[in-house]
This record gives structure tokens, C-alpha cells and sequence, in this order.
């Protein structure tokens, strides 16, 4: 919640005082010309790999596989681009970053890792022992039901 608070007072704050000192270097027309061309360059690029992304998901769902890395980087994308029509240096900075293929998969893999840390995983398996008459095979090496691989059973519930 800290972190939060700092992201939405200090950083307009310091967006601001970036933004008055390049004005006083460029003027104040060069500098609007600046904000004005990065929001419209940033949402055109923002778009650009938006239907990039979102087309990776897609083929990734069409063949039957979850789009986990794909929907991380339709995320980003969209974070890219709503930094970028936000008026500032710093988040114009970040949104251009979050549009390069290679910077986003660094961040990816930086969540996954995190994330993993998080994580616990827990399963859960019956094997032969002890499991003699469960599921739909007769418990024989040799006896197989339909969609069944060696050694393992179909428990259906």
C-alpha cells in the first residue's frame, strides 16, 4: 500500500518538475509538441504490438495450450500503453521499455520467478499400492481401459 501511495504522489510530482525543466530548456511549445508526439507515436506503437500479442494468445488457445507467457505480454502492452498516453518523461520512458519484445520477456521472467517463490504446489496421485480395485481397470499390469497408459490408472469420480 506504501509503494502505491508513493506511485501517485511522488511520481506525478516528479513528472511534473521533469516536465517544467525541459520546458525552460526546449520552451514551452517544443515541450507540449514532445508530450502531444510521444502519447500519439506510443499509442500507435501500443496498438502495434497489442494485436501482436493478443494474435500470439489466440494461436496459443487455438492449439490447445494455455497462454501464459503470451497473456503476460498482452499485459505489459497494455500497461505500455496507458503509461504512454499518460503526459510525462519517466512514464513515457517506461511505456516505450514495456513495448520491446526482449525488456518485456526480462520482466516476465522476473514475475515468474517471483511469483514461484509464492507458490505452492500440492499433489496428489494413486498409484498400485494400496489402490487394488479402485478406477476402471482390474489392477493387472496387462489390463488396460480406454486412454489409459502403462502403469496408471482411470479414477473417474
Amino acid at each position: 500500500m506504501f509503494r502505491l501511495i508513493l506511485l501517485f504522489t511522488l511520481l506525478p510530482l516528479v513528472e511534473l518538475s521533469l516536465l517544467l525543466r525541459i520546458g525552460q530548456w526546449l520552451g514551452a511549445g517544443a515541450t507540449l509538441g514532445l508530450v502531444i508526439g510521444t502519447g500519439i507515436v506510443g499509442a500507435w506503437l501500443a496498438r502495434r504490438e497489442g494485436l501482436r500479442s493478443w494474435a500470439a494468445v489466440n494461436r496459443e488457445l487455438g492449439q490447445g495450450r494455455l497462454p501464459g507467457d503470451e497473456l503476460m505480454h498482452a499485459f505489459l502492452v497494455l500497461i505500455a500503453g496507458v503509461v504512454l498516453v499518460t503526459p510525462g518523461v519517466l512514464t513515457d520512458a517506461a511505456g516505450l521499455v514495456l513495448l520491446v519484445h526482449p525488456a518485456r520477456e526480462w520482466v516476465v521472467a522476473r514475475a515468474r520467478k517471483r511469483l514461484a517463490g509464492r507458490m505452492q504446489v500440492h499433489t496428489v496421485g494413486f498409484g498400485p499400492s494400496g489402490m487394488e480395485g479402485f478406477g476402471t481397470g482390474s489392477g493387472h499390469p496387462g489390463d488396460k481401459a480406454d486412454g489409459q497408459e502403462e502403469g496408471g490408472r482411470i479414477i473417474e469420480v
